[in-house]
């Protein structure tokens, strides 16, 4: 019988699809140790999303956690991290330092093995941050991206096409210890699979082990990972309930289960197996379960949304209030994936599709080009499989003020100022930290959100599920103080609500009744006023405050940024609608706002 591999992907991949990555690390240690001890050698630990969640949203430190998995894994596991080229773990691209910090880091922090993709299949984006890995003394894991393209669509992903990106890593020389197909979305079909497979053991030189990793979003998981065992692979990726099935990988009783009779054998104590779950589960209960975490959905084949981002957006939608706009956003992918030029739906490029995709639903079909999509259909990101539709880069072309570009980004970053050793170090100057290998990462990765970090401003927005008293949906309890309970689909809030201020889990939002205009209709904020009347400037959609770019008493110019905020993963500007001096400023920075909120006032300047 053949001994196939198994990576565990609960304790990184499981956490991202199901959770949004959003766990903390003193809750799956005893999980992880329990695996250890089960005889699971291999665990992919962190890395991906999971780098950033933990400073935007669990105020826990990457780094810490990677030192506490391989205390609890032993000397001898081999802990597997996933990096995106040359995003290495952010979600815009890194200049050669970070990019090699990124390796050295990770080494001295206990990892052994670093899996290395790029969205676009880009194989110049794999070669310096492979090489890098590689000289850091760690085990390069160098990745092809799969992904089903929905019904209809031709033009790449096919095995011919894989073939050919493996070729092109062979004939750049880059040093690599193995090979893994990676379908994020689990749309790649079993048909094409095996023969990629097939394709790939004939090139590679006999020495060289193949890995396969897909999800069960699209339900065909279990069918597609017995393909490529088929087609010969050494080892293939499983997870462990709860984080299982569904948007995760199947669970590795499961395959051992669908194994069962065959010629293939994983090499694990199913029954001690059996007892780390349970310990697993344990760990996990406090933690709410999105339900379409775990879910089995269809329509991913024509939508091809990976299961690492499905739950996390869903989450922020939900967090936003627009969680009814899912459905049109999923819909709307399958043109967005189309027209731009058919890059890999994983992390960062499915991020960009989703936020495209969402834009284009909420602000009116390609009215508001996404950032991310933007560069990416530029030329900013490295070359996409196939030539993006000339209409869509015209439009981000005029949208974004930028020039289409062929130059290699990592060429480009090196240059830019505004990214590398010399900016973070001046980010931390500025906020009087202290000058570390890994303070400086964190600043070049995670920006203003990992220096407020740094100085104990990070914000803990874990969704935990209530205490089992308030668990009925939809209940409110209070007392005579402006002070309430309030349970809503499942989640608890404590509101205060005092003066003109209500305040929920700490976080603070200002309201007010709006008068009404003449014609008894509410007086439209944002719009022209006369001169000495304050303007309203208004949040354009729900998300997160990251930093007021001006201060009361300032003038400012019609156009100018005087917002930053997030949402959705993304960071916009908020422009001033007049020119004149700002007045108020209504949110603080970290504060959760919605749709048409007053952020600031602005009195328009006399013409």
């Amino acid at each position: 019988m053949k001994k196939i591999d198994v990576m565990i992907t609960a304790f990184r991949d499981g956490f991202q699809s199901v959770y949004g990555a959003r766990v903390l690390t003193k809750d799956f240690i005893p999980a992880l140790e329990a695996a250890s001890r089960a005889g699971l050698r291999h665990f992919e630990v962190g890395g991906g999303a999971r780098f950033q969640s933990l400073y935007f949203y669990c105020n826990e430190d990457a780094f810490e956690m990677m030192d506490a998995c391989r205390e609890a894994a032993g000397p001898d596991a081999n802990l597997q991290t996933l990096a995106r080229g040359i995003n290495v773990v952010g979600l815009e691209s890194q200049p050669s330092d970070m990019i090699k910090l990124h390796a050295e880091l990770f080494k001295k922090h206990g990892i052994t093995t670093i899996r290395n993709f790029d969205a676009l299949n880009d194989v110049e984006n794999l070669d310096y941050s492979g090489r890098c890995i590689e000289e850091a003394g760690l085990q390069h894991e160098i990745a092809i991206t799969l992904m089903g393209l929905p019904p209809g669509l031709s033009g790449a992903h096919t095995a011919e096409f894989y073939d050919a990106t493996l070729q092109q890593i062979l004939k750049a020389d880059i040093p690599f210890h193995s090979l893994v197909f990676k379908d994020a979305s689990g749309t790649a079909t079993p048909k094409v699979v095996y023969e990629t497979i097939k394709l790939a053991k004939q090139r590679l030189p006999g020495n060289i082990p193949t890995r396969f990793h897909t999800h069960d979003t699209a339900g065909t998981a279990t069918l597609t990972y017995k393909a490529a065992l088929e087609a010969g692979v050494d080892g293939i990726d499983l997870s462990m309930a709860p984080v299982s099935g569904g948007t995760a990988q199947p669970d590795v009783m499961v395959m051992w289960h669908a194994l069962r009779g065959t010629d293939f054998d994983l090499d694990i104590d199913i029954d001690k197996v059996l007892e780390a779950e349970e310990v697993f589960k344990d760990c996990m209960k406090d933690y709410f379960m999105p339900p379409e975490a775990l879910a089995v959905e269809p329509l991913i084949p024509f939508s091809p949304m990976p299961g690492g981002a499905l739950t996390a957006n869903t989450q922020m939608m939900r967090d936003h209030n627009v969680l009814d706009r899912f459905p049109d956003v999923i819909d709307a992918m399958r043109e967005v994936v189309a027209r731009g030029g058919f890059a890999t739906s994983v992390t960062p490029v499915s991020q960009f599709y989703f936020q495209q995709a969402f834009n284009n639903v909420m602000f009116g079909p390609w009215a508001k080009i996404a950032e991310g999509y933007g560069h990416m259909v530029l030329g900013y990101y490295g070359k996409t499989p196939t030539e993006p539709d000339p209409e869509i880069v015209a439009v981000a072309r005029e949208q974004l003020q930028m020039e289409p570009t062929t130059e290699s980004p990592r060429v480009l970053n090196d240059r830019d100022p505004k990214k590398g050793r010399a900016a973070a170090e001046a980010a931390l100057k500025e906020a009087g930290l202290e000058m570390t290998d890994e303070n400086v990462f964190i600043a070049a990765t995670c920006k203003d959100r990992g220096i407020a970090f740094l100085k104990g401003e990070g914000k803990l927005q874990v969704r935990k599920n209530e205490a089992p008293a308030a668990q009925a949906a939809g209940t409110s309890s209070g007392g005579g103080d402006g002070t309430y309970t309030v349970t809503l689909e499942g989640e608890r809030y404590t509101v205060k609500v005092q003066g003109g201020t209500a305040t929920v889990n700490g976080t603070s939002y200002p309201f007010k009744v709006e008068q009404e205009s003449a014609a008894g209709a509410p007086a439209p904020g944002g719009a022209a006023a006369p001169s000495g009347e304050a303007v309203a400037v208004t949040a354009p959609m729900p998300g997160v405050v990251l930093k007021a770019l001006v201060r009361a008493g300032d003038s400012v110019a019609a156009g100018q940024p005087v917002m930053l905020m997030e949402s959705m993963k993304m960071e916009m500007n908020v422009e001033a609608e007049v020119a004149g001096v700002v007045g108020s400023i209504e949110v603080s920075d970290g504060d959760h706002v919605v749709a048409d909120q007053k952020l600031l006032t602005i009195t328009p300047t006399a013409s």
